[in-house]
C-alpha cells in the first residue's frame, strides 16, 4: 500500500530506545522489500523473533505439471473440490508459471500453527466464509466478496467464523499493487480510479499476546517449508508503523468502468505484479451507444494467459460455466462470446456477473492433480454443432 499506517504503541523516534514497564527494551524489527529501498514496516515486539527454539524442514515445495500437449481453451469445475483441512493443507493449485500459482481451498478446519510466505504475497479472494485473519500487524475481518492482500513475510493465520470457507487463492513471487495509473507520483489514488483508500481496510485492531508455551509458524521458503518452534506467542507485537501491512478490498467496492461501446479488459484492472495482473468482474449496465453489442469482441491474447475464476450470476459470454469454474485461454489462440451470445446481448441493459480474472505475460502450465476436475469438452463448446 502507498498511505502510512500507524497502530498499536511505538517510541517518538525510530532505532531509539522503547522500553517496557519492568525497563526492558522491545525488540525493533524493520520489515522491508527490495533490500530496504521499497515499502517498509517498522514493528515493535515483547520478545526477540529471531529467538527460535526449533527448526525442522516439513517438505519440499513442487508442483508437478503435465506435459504439453495441443494448446486449448480449458475449463476446471472447481465447486465440488473436497473440503477439508485447515487454511494451507486445503489448498489446491489448478496452474502456475514462474511468476504466479493460482488454485482454490475450501478449509474446515482451524489452524494450529501460524504461517509465513517468505517467497511473494497472497491474493485471496474469500467467495464463501467469514472469519479473522490474525497476523504480527493486528486482526483484519473478512467476508465474502473480499480480496485480502498479504505481504511476503507477514506472519499470520485465518481463523474461520463459519463451518467452512472457500478462497481463491492468488501466490505471487512479487509484489501486489493497485496498479500505477490509478497512482499519481506520491502513490495517491487518482480520481479516475475505480477504487479509493476509503474502500481499504487495514488490520483494526492490535492485541499483543504476551505468552509463553509451544508455538509453531511453517515459513515457506526457497521452495520448501519448514517448521519453526518458539517459546513465546509470535503475535507479539505491541505497535508497529508503516507503508507494508496486510489489508482487504471488497469487489463489490469496485466501481465499474462503461462507455458507450464496449470497453477493453484493462478498465477491470484491479491489481498488478510482476509479469501479471488482477480484474474484477462486476455487475455494471453495458454500452449505451445506440447499435452497441455488450458481449466482448472476439480477441486474441498473442502475449499472455487469460485466466477466469466464476464467482457469481450469469456469466454473459459462456455457458455451461457455474460458481467456481475456472477457465483458461492460453496465448496464441482467440477466444471470445460462445455461439449466440452475442446476438443474445444485444439491447440488454445490464450484467449481474461477477468474477476474479488474472492475465499472465508467461505461459501457464497445469498442475496434473487438476484433471479430475477437468471438463474436457470446453474447447468444443464454440462449435455451433456440438
Amino acid at each position: 500500500m502507498t498511505h502510512y499506517v500507524k497502530m498499536g504503541r511505538i517510541p517518538q523516534k525510530r532505532h531509539t530506545q522503547f522500553r517496557k514497564e519492568n525497563g526492558g527494551l522491545y525488540y525493533e524489527q524493520v520489515m522491508g522489500t527490495k533490500g530496504f529501498s521499497s515499502l517498509q514496516s517498522i514493528i515493535y515486539h515483547i520478545n526477540p523473533p529471531t529467538q527460535v527454539k526449533t527448526a525442522k524442514k516439513l517438505c519440499d515445495i513442487h508442483y508437478e505439471f503435465e506435459e504439453k500437449d495441443a494448446l486449448k481453451h480449458r475449463h476446471f469445475r472447481m465447486w465440488e473440490t473436497e473440503a477439508g483441512g485447515d487454511f494451507l493443507e486445503a489448498r489446491k493449485m489448478v496452474m502456475a508459471n514462474e511468476d504466479v500459482a493460482l488454485g482454490v481451498a475450501r478449509p474446515t478446519k482451524q489452524m494450529d500453527y501460524f504461517y509465513r510466505n517468505g517467497e511473494g504475497d497472497e491474493l485471496l479472494f474469500v467467495h464463501e466464509g467469514t472469519g479473522i485473519m490474525e497476523s504480527i500487524f493486528g486482526e483484519l475481518t473478512f467476508s465474502p466478496g473480499d480480496y485480502i492482500v498479504v505481504p511476503i513475510g507477514t506472519t499470520y493465520r485465518i481463523v474461520l467464523e463459519s463451518d467452512e470457507a472457500r478462497f481463491f487463492i492468488i501466490e505471487s513471487n512479487s509484489s501486489i499493487l493497485p496498479p500505477k495509473r490509478y497512482r499519481n507520483e506520491f502513490g495517491q489514488l487518482l480520481e479516475h480510479s475505480p477504487f479509493c483508500e476509503r474502500d481499504f481496510r487495514t488490520p483494526e485492531k492490535l492485541m499483543p499476546k504476551d505468552e509463553k508455551g509451544e508455538f509453531e509458524i511453517r515459513v515457506r521458503a526457497q521452495k520448501m517449508m519448514t517448521s519453526y518452534t518458539f517459546d513465546f506467542h509470535p503475535l507479539d507485537a505491541v505497535g508497529w508503523d508503516g507503508y507494508l501491512f496486510p489489508y482487504a478490498f471488497s469487489i463489490h467496492d469496485f466501481e465499474p468502468i462503461t462507455g458507450r461501446i464496449h470497453q477493453p479488459p484493462p478498465v477491470h484492472q484491479t491489481f498488478e505484479a510482476h509479469n501479471y495482473v488482477v480484474c474484477s468482474f462486476v455487475p455494471r449496465l453495458y454500452d449505451y451507444h445506440p447499435e452497441a453489442i455488450p458481449a466482448p469482441y472476439v480477441h486474441s491474447n498473442v502475449e499472455s494467459d487469460e485466466v477466469l475464476y466464476y464467482v457469481d450470476g450469469d456469466f454473459m459470454s459462456r455457458r455451461g460455466i457455474e460458481q467456481g469454474s475456472i477457465t483458461l485461454h492460453p496465448s496464441g489462440l482467440p477466444h471470445g462470446p460462445h455461439p449466440g451470445k452475442i446476438e443474445d446481448s444485444i439491447g440488454k441493459k445490464e450484467t449481474k456477473e461477477l468474477a476474479v480474472m488474472v492475465d499472465t505475460f508467461r505461459p501457464l502450465h497445469v498442475i496434473k492433480e487438476s484433471h479430475s476436475f477437468e471438463d474436457n469438452e470446453y474447447m468444443d463448446s464454440w462449435n455451433p454443432m456440438k
